[in-house]
Formats: C-alpha cells, structure tokens, sequence
C-alpha cells in the first residue's frame, strides 16, 4: 500500500454549474490554480501522490452506501426492509442520497482523473521520467473510463467531460450518446494498457495487466450496446482476447482459500487486479479516506467493538440463497447463517458464568432472540466484515477499516473469458472456457461442469461477486442486447422473508431454509435506469434533453 496525504489531495474537482458538491470536509482540496503549482509536480512521487486519491477518496461517496444500494440492492443479492430498501425494490428515487451520493462520486472521479491529465501534460517538471508522466496519465484514464462506465450502466446517457476549464462557462453541455460513452470509455482504459507498466511502480498500484483485465469486462459489455439481441463477434473477440492476455501473463492468480479475500491482512493479494484503498482512521483527518462498510453490514457493535455494526436486519435475498449449490465454501464467506463459526473475527457476549461481566470468543453465529428461537431470519452480510481492532492489529476505528475494496479481481477475468468464448452460442465445451470457469468453481467447493451455457456464467457470477457491487451490472450488461430477459430475471427473484433452521448451534453443516413472505418487485423500461437526481435535474436542465453524439478529437 502507498503512502497517500490525504488532506492535501482531497476529493475530486466539482464541476461547476452542472454538479453537485458533494459534504464541504470532502470537497476541501486547493482550488484548481493551487493544484497546478509546481510543488505537485516537481519529482516522481508528487506526480504519483497526484494520483493517489482516485485509488481512495474520489470513491467515497459510491462505497458508502451506493455500491450496496445500487450494485447489490438492485442486482437482488442484498436484502434489508430498512437500508437502501428503495433499490431493493427496484423503485430507486431521485431523492435518495445515495443515487446522489454515486452520481456526485463518479463525476467526482472525473474531475479529478481530468485535473490529472491536464496538470501532467502542462505542469510536470523536464526532471519527472516520461515513463512516470504516462503512467499517471494512464492511471487517470483508467479511472475516468471506470467511472464512466458505472454511470452509463447506472444512470444511462450522461455527459462525457474531458476539460473542467470548459464546463465552469459552457451552459450547452448535454448528454452524450450511450455508443458514444462506451467508445470513449474503451479509448480511455485502451490507453491505460498501453502506458501502464507490466508490474506495478508500488504496491497495490494498476498495471498494463489491471487496464486489459478491465478491457475485458468493458469489450462483453459493450458487444451488447445497440446490437439488436445477438452480441457483436468483434467485441466479444476483443475480451476473449484482453482475457487471454491477462491469463497467459500470470500476473495474477487464484487465491487458493476463497474466504482469505476478505482479510485486511491480504489486501493487495495476487488476485487483485484493481482495487480502492483505504485507511482505517483516515477519518480523523479527512472523511472518506476510510472504508465504511463495515459499520452498515456488521449486525452488530459485539463483532465491530464500537457503537457502528448497523447491519442486523441486513442479508441475503432468497433468490441469492437458493443460487448457492451445496457445499459452496463461498456462501460462509458471503453471508452469515446460524451455526456458522468464524476463528478470525471476535465477539463480545455475556459470559455465561459471571452474571453482567462479558467475555470473548471467536464469533458463533447464533438463531434470533439470543439463542432461544430456533431459526434465523437473515443470512446476514459477511462479507468486507472484518471483527474488531484485535482482529486487525488494531486497525479497526468506529466507522472506520482498511479492508481493500475490490474493482476486479482475477476470478472475474477467467469468468469473463468463459463468457466471451461462449459468445452467442447456447453451450459451449471449449477446453479453455471450461478451464477458466471450472478454476473458479472447484476453489468455491463445487464440481466442474464438462460444458457451459450463459445460465451457468450467469449464477457463477452472482455467486462469485455477490456483495460486491457487480450484480446489478450483469443485469445491465444483460438488458443491453436481451432487455426482456433481463427484466424477467429481476421480476422472478425473490426479495421476501424467510428461515434460515440449523441442523447445530455451532459448527452447523447444513441448514433448511423456508420461504415465510415471498415478495417479487418487478421494473419496466421505462424505470430500469436509477433515476438522475432531483437537485441535478434543476441546476443543469440540459440533462433532459436528446443525447448527442459525442465529437472525438
């Protein structure tokens, strides 16, 4: 992990006249003609300090709430009658902070991706290699064309910037075509894989093999923009082949234990191929340096040591839960059930010899009412749930964890070459789709699959990513050349109550689970897109008008 100075670099530049700001401590940066100065781009590592905040801050307001709301929430792997529940019902509103909170978040990233650009081609001293010049450049590209392709797939059209000079006095700025964003996007992170360097310059930093990892994912979804129900074959080659690319490099692996992901010990793990980076008291000095995930998902302050652990009616959807096969080690590393046990993480509890003392323990999983009923009625969040500070060397603060956020990892790279190989074909046994996808399966537990059909891509994913704010981008990247499907699928999961009945209080290895109140929600075309915020609408109405093609250079 590099070292970042966060007060100094804050945030992202706010585009006036068009967006939001977002809280004032996040946006308390120097002004756009301070940035500039030559301090920032004198040497080598102020160039790459320059670019350290779009790895954390700039993200802030999307891994707060957003992520889950929106990637998970709406994608039906998350549940919770009380938290982001508008997205859960697929009825997300254009009030909601968190909608505001990601729209405000990626054009945020923009901003400063731009402010990057811009000051490295202008203001880098002659002494600063040109190697160190273009990496900051790609970087920012990466990120830029990321955050892009979040909002396309979010919100649809929006306006694609490349100067904030510009857009502080051009009321005519509008919407920009969705073929238009997603040419844009794949020039950007195209020119990350060229400029990046094949190993990183620190740890935890993007590389060649980050940008073509991410290409991958961006060329299958792109083959369905526009395509009319079949996926164009020349994308779908162009992720087989980024894919391939990565795979055939081994610049990253499978790690062997699937749970051993979600340790803050492993962040910067050999399966990372991008991820945000955080500090655990980064919030004392500048809010947003933190990863905050914990406090929301944790179902309580005994498993966090602190007064956060807000997460106790949050968890699974049933849909989610009846996707798992039996035996996949990935469901205990997702989600909590009654009986399961985890060594690493420690709870506080009564001790039951010592009337109004507490002891600790490794955390048991209970059923509800403190043990005495024998059920739970949530599978709830595991996942970026990392214990207390004792579990983290101390790096655990109320509110506050240093567990990396993932962007991509390597699992979703061979998951993706299965897809592309795949294409449009019903099944395929291809010996390297098979190869790649059956990895995946047999390090979660499950048999490998002789042949593949799109179906078993499908809930690899899902089972694969789950809580990790990539579900509701498959259905996204699905409505692109098959919207029928894709609003069949979300009308036919099921977001209702249910049991969960251990078959043991401690070490459970099985579990009936029995639906109480199925509940399905349904979306048409016409609300499939999260909803631009209200406050955006006002200030820039030119967000309703027809988009437009964009004018590359």
């Amino acid at each position: 992990m590099f070292n970042i100075s966060y007060k100094k670099f804050a945030a992202g530049l706010m585009l006036l006249g068009l967006f939001t700001s977002c809280k004032e401590d996040f946006l308390e940066r120097p002004p756009l003609d301070r940035i500039t100065d030559i301090e920032y781009y004198k040497t080598t590592d102020q160039v790459l300090m320059a670019t350290a905040p779009l790895y954390s801050g700039v993200w802030f307001g999307y891994n707060d709430k957003a992520a889950v709301g929106i990637g998970d929430g709406r994608g039906g792997t998350f549940f919770s009658p009380s938290y982001e529940m508008e997205h859960v019902r697929l009825a997300s509103s254009s009030t909601q902070e968190s909608v505001n909170g990601a729209w405000q978040s990626f054009f945020n990233i923009i901003g400063q991706s731009n402010a990057v650009i811009n000051n490295v081609q202008k203001y880098a001293a002659p002494t600063v290699p040109d190697n160190i010049k273009l990496h900051a450049m790609g970087e920012a590209r990466f990120f830029r064309g990321l955050a892009y392709s979040y909002l396309v797939q979010t919100f649809g059209p929006v306006p694609l910037i490349e100067d904030n000079t510009k857009i502080l006095t051009d009321t005519s700025v509008s919407r920009n075509t969705v073929e238009s964003i997603w040419e844009f996007i794949i020039r950007d992170i195209r020119y990350a894989s060229k400029v990046l360097p094949a190993t990183p310059v620190q740890k935890s930093r993007l590389t060649k093999y980050s940008a073509q990892g991410m290409l991958s994912r961006m060329f299958l979804t792109r083959a369905g923009v526009g395509s009319n129900g079949t996926r164009r074959q020349a994308d779908l080659d162009s992720a087989a082949y980024y894919a391939k690319s990565v795979m055939d490099a081994n610049a990253f692996k499978l790690l062997p234990v699937y749970e051993d992901l979600f340790l803050t010990k492993n962040n910067g793990n050999e399966e990372t191929v991008a991820a945000l980076q955080w500090v655990y008291n980064g919030g004392n000095t500048y809010w947003g340096a933190q990863n905050t995930q914990q406090a929301y998902m944790a179902f309580s302050s005994s498993i966090t040591g602190f007064g956060d652990g807000w997460g106790g009616d949050h968890g699974a959807t049933m849909d989610m839960l009846k996707t798992y096969e039996t035996g996949d080690k990935r469901r205990k590393a997702t989600y909590m059930f009654p009986g399961d046990t985890y060594s690493y993480i420690t709870e506080e509890v009564n001790d039951p010899n010592k009337p109004g003392a507490k002891m600790k323990r490794p955390l048991q999983v209970t059923t509800d009412n403190n043990g005495t009923a024998e059920f739970k009625t949530r599978a709830n969040i595991k996942k970026y749930v990392v214990g207390r500070p004792e579990d983290n060397d101390g790096k655990v603060v109320q509110m506050g964890t240093e567990i990396q956020t993932y962007l991509m990892r390597y699992a979703e790279v061979l998951l993706i070459y299965a897809e592309a190989i795949l294409g449009n074909n019903a099944s395929t046994s291809n010996a390297g789709a098979l190869n790649a996808f059956n990895a995946v399966r047999v390090r979660g537990g499950v048999p490998a699959k002789t042949s593949i059909t799109w179906e078993d891509i499908y809930k690899e994913r899902r089972v694969e990513l789950a809580m990790e704010g990539q579900s509701w981008y498959d259905i996204a990247r699905l409505h692109y050349y098959n919207p029928t499907l894709a609003l069949q699928k979300l009308s036919q999961q099921d977001r209702g109550t249910y049991r969960i009945i251990p078959n043991a209080k401690v070490n459970a290895t099985s579990w009936t689970i029995e639906s109480v109140t199925p509940q399905f929600y349904s979306v048409d075309e016409a609300s499939f897109f999260v909803p631009y915020p209200a406050a955006e609408l006002s200030r820039a109405p030119n967000l309703r008008k027809t988009p437009v093609p964009y004018q590359f250079k």
